[in-house]
């Protein structure tokens, strides 16, 4: 095989032992390479380029499966190279077809990797974002909406706050005036549920679906969720009758449906799952099947308390924020210097994540009564996340009902976050405080939690293990 003229940057990345053993082989970057270890085992795979921050030890192989694979360099035996694939990092870009006969869908940007490439060179993710590269990475978006995208801007997630929240609500509201049939938001998972609950109060009476995606797995990886969780996005703000903020993503863990869950009742649940995201004491909004068979339905609507589409409605939106709140998770031990130090800071609000029924120790009785004296709004949680705060039942709970600390029933912790900011950047009296807080907007709070809205299955039992081989095969 001839080498291509220009094979420069063949050792990227690479240096001592990895490097040696290339240079060792006559193979590097973009090889692509047959490698056999001391066990026996062979590799077949294109050599990936490596970050300058990772060690100098192994080989990186991406392997002919798709998935890519560590090598210990100090276990190669033999290596040689039966190809050369160069990575090309630019998406493919193909002109948006756009048809009248479909929903007209704007994907607004703040970040998320929902359809990107990894530049292996240095780890950096390059999103997809033009209707054209959204095209050309998932051609199947086409047959779904007309699609427009803005980029409001590129953060991870962990990075967003009160004036992206406020950017997002206002570019919703002038998206829906233009005449969109849903909106889409590609969002980075960490965050999502946190913005997800912002919206439910920043933007009301919305007359379309308002749907929030993300991906837990990049594109480039076989086990990707990107792609089917931004069809079934893009479905949902094209034709189902919810006009709700939710947000899309995996059902079970395997891909056969997408779950739809109301912006103020679910939480991430676990860091790489691509079925992290859950509804909390309640049950999903609908599930969204993006491959139905004859006779089957995109949309399977799982509770009838929605609001429904209505072009007619005028979206009410209210960008309120005040930033002076925080959350404390309570732990046995915690000084009341905290809330002291808080309090002293001006901060306006605080959310307790309590234990049980919505508990904290009495060391800190005589810190939360100062600060609601200086006019601190103190609301209580429970860190159990099912479940409601119920201070009237022990006398813990009940001294601190009479100190003036606000139960927020089921609220989530993160959604009472979220709410507190909202209303105290509109209302200062103390009475009216409480009022609107304790008022649900939508669906925060709700009267009770269905029979079948908690589901804990612990591995390693045997009838779990029983349902499990049943299930998964």
């Amino acid at each position: 095989m001839t080498a291509p003229e220009d094979r420069s940057d063949r050792f990227q990345g690479y240096r001592g032992p990895a490097r040696a053993v290339l240079e060792k082989f006559g193979i590097g970057v973009w090889s692509d390479a047959e490698i056999e270890n001391d066990a026996g085992s062979v590799f077949r795979g294109v050599i990936l380029p490596r970050s300058e921050t990772f060690d100098d030890l192994h080989l990186v192989v991406k392997m002919w499966n798709g998935y890519n694979v560590g090598i210990a360099a100090s276990r190669v035996k033999t290596a040689r190279e039966i190809g050369y694939r160069k990575a090309s990092y630019k998406i493919p870009e193909k002109e948006f077809p756009r048809d009248g006969a479909k929903k007209n869908v704007t994907l607004l940007g703040t970040g998320g990797t929902i359809a990107s490439r990894l530049d292996y060179r240095t780890g950096a993710v390059i999103p997809a974002f033009t209707p054209g590269e959204l095209y050309g990475a998932v051609p199947e978006l086409a047959d779904i909406a007309n699609l427009t995208t803005h980029k409001l801007f590129g953060v991870f997630s962990e990075n967003m706050g009160p004036t992206h929240y406020v950017a997002l609500a206002k570019a919703i509201g002038e998206e829906i005036a233009k005449g969109a049939a849903g909106i889409v938001i590609g969002h980075g998972t960490d965050t999502m549920h946190h913005t997800g609950a912002i919206l439910s109060f920043m933007v009301q009476n919305s007359p379309v679906p308002i749907v929030l995606v993300g991906s837990q797995r990049s594109s480039d990886r076989p086990s990707s969720d990107a792609a089917l969780n931004l069809m079934s996005a893009v479905r949902t703000a094209a034709e189902c009758d919810i006009a709700e903020v939710m947000l899309c993503m995996f059902g079970p863990t395997s891909d056969r449906y997408n779950l739809l869950h109301r912006g103020t009742r679910c939480r991430k649940m676990h860091s790489s799952y691509r079925s992290t995201f859950r509804s909390i004491g309640t049950t999903p909004l609908a599930m969204v099947n993006p491959f139905p068979k004859e006779n089957e339905a995109f949309f399977t609507y799982l509770r009838r308390d929605t609001i429904k589409r209505d072009h007619s409605r005028v979206p009410v939106i209210n960008t309120a924020f005040e930033e002076r709140v925080t959350i404390q998770y309570y732990y046995p031990n915690m000084n009341p210097d905290i809330v002291d130090a808080l309090s002293e800071k001006g901060y306006r609000g605080l959310v307790i994540a309590g234990t049980g029924l919505g508990h904290v120790n009495k060391p800190l009785y005589p810190a939360l009564r100062r600060a609601i004296e200086r006019g601190m709004t103190v609301v209580m949680t429970v860190q159990t996340i099912w479940g409601y705060a119920q201070m009237y039942v022990y006398d813990t709970g009940r001294d601190l009902l009479d100190l003036g600390v606000i139960p927020l029933d089921n609220m989530l912790p993160e959604a009472a976050y979220m709410k507190l900011c909202w209303v105290l950047g509109q209302e200062t009296d103390p009475t009216r405080i409480r009022e609107r807080l304790t008022t649900p907007v939508n669906h925060e709070i709700t009267p009770r939690e269905p029979h079948n809205g908690y589901l804990v299955m612990q591995g390693g039992l045997p009838e779990v293990e029983e349902f499990v081989r049943k299930q998964w095969k």
